[in-house]
């Protein structure tokens, strides 16, 4: 299992963590990694674009000149592709990009990223950042102590509660802060160095607490809820105060 050291907000050691072979210990699928980028870069596109075509153009309902005679090449309709102001033949219309891409590859995808980063010593932990107000001064200060302002571009995977930190380096132009719920292959493999809080770690899935099932209920059937009657023996047997209560 490999380890990565984790430092402070002032670049000292502070201890190690171990990281899942799941997720940062795998040979990297360059293919799988090609097709889920491209899926992802795909579902980006709006998918706006239109073109008309020259039976959406305005005009050209006359025929510009007799067919014969004339001694130029026949044509019936201004609003043809040829024309000047005609329609567009083949062109763009609107469309969805997105493609389909099974759970498993993007999971792959995202691990041999990570390995891939693990692999050139690219991944750094911080044990906590300790941001009490946003200061984007005191963001990039950390990036100094860290060594990390000639390394290119950073990502920064932070945990649902570090909304302090995100906005102390979310105006840094070569920081990209991203959720740890929202880590992807691309944002890895676009990045130089990813920088992960410790609480933001991500772990294997056989690491991860399992929702304890809900205790199904006991069927009981109509006989069982309903009492007996009470017998006319059981009621000559009981006491005569408990009779005159009954009546």
């Amino acid at each position: 299992m490999p380890s990565v050291d984790v430092t402070s907000v002032a670049g000292k050691k502070s201890g190690t963590a171990d990281l899942p072979d799941q997720l940062f210990g795998i040979e990297p699928n360059v293919s799988v990694m090609h097709q889920v980028v491209t899926a992802q870069l795909a579902a980006r596109r709006a998918g706006t674009h239109s073109t008309k075509t020259r039976a959406e153009r305005r005009g050209g309902g006359a025929k510009p000149w007799r067919q014969k005679g004339t001694g130029r090449a026949r044509q019936g309709s201004i609003r043809s592709p040829q024309w000047r102001g005609g329609g567009i033949a083949h062109g763009p219309k609107p469309r969805d990009y997105s493609q389909k891409t099974p759970k498993k590859m993007i999971k792959l995808a995202l691990a041999s990223a990570l390995s891939d980063r693990a692999a050139d010593g690219k991944i750094i932990v911080v044990d906590s950042f300790n941001f009490d107000t946003p200061k984007t001064s005191a963001a990039a200060k950390t990036i100094s102590d860290l060594g990390l302002q000639d390394e290119g571009r950073i990502l920064l995977v932070l945990s649902e509660d570090d909304a302090n930190v995100a906005l102390s380096f979310r105006n840094i132009a070569n920081v990209h802060v991203l959720p740890s719920g929202e880590l992807n292959a691309y944002d890895v493999l676009v990045s130089d160095t990813v920088v992960f809080s410790k609480d933001a770690l991500p772990v294997a899935d056989a690491q991860k607490p399992k929702a304890a099932k809900a205790a199904a209920p006991v069927e009981t059937s109509a006989d069982e809820d309903a009492q007996p009657a009470p017998t006319t023996d059981a009621v000559a047997d009981a006491p005569s105060d408990a009779v005159n209560e009954e009546e």
